[in-house]
């Protein structure tokens, strides 16, 4: 399978820069909290290819995943257990009380999947077509990622 991942360009702190911290490496985790189980729950593997894009943007990035967490029944302790052991894969340039902030307006999220990242690289970019999956889908999951590429 393949999956693009649709980053915000909102922040969680002024200093994020999502996509970029990915590119360099900085950026190794990358995790969604949701309060149902949707894609890409039960979705993802180890070996899979993420390919990355803003919001509003064409894909730049692709990495392959190297191992997936999947959180349910979160509370706000877990919340902030996972933010303090993982915070700084997730978003390295928040600083960490920002970031507990954060996770404690999450309190409507019940799951929370981290996929840890691999081999990113800078990608020819190419754009998608979304038709079918919802104007606000923020994650992607295609058999192969030709089905949903645009050509220029």
């Amino acid at each position: 399978m393949d999956h693009v991942a649709i980053l915000r360009r909102a922040k969680i702190s002024k200093n994020d820069n999502l996509l970029g911290d990915i590119l360099i490496g900085s950026k190794t985790i990358e995790s969604r909290w949701y309060v149902n189980k949707i894609i890409p729950w039960n979705k993802i593997q180890k070996g899979e290819s993420v390919y990355f894009k803003e919001s509003g943007c064409p894909v730049t990035v692709s990495a392959t995943v190297e191992g997936v967490l999947q959180f349910d029944s979160l509370t706000p302790d877990l919340i902030e257990k996972l933010i303090e052991k993982y915070g700084k894969r997730i978003a390295p340039n928040s600083n960490l009380a920002g970031f507990k902030m954060w996770g404690r307006k999450q309190v409507k999220k019940r799951y929370c999947i981290l996929v840890f990242l691999k081999n990113v690289k800078k990608i020819e970019s190419f754009n998608i077509n979304k038709k079918g999956f919802g104007n606000s889908a923020a994650w992607l999951t295609v058999n192969d990622i030709n089905e949903i590429r645009i050509n220029k």
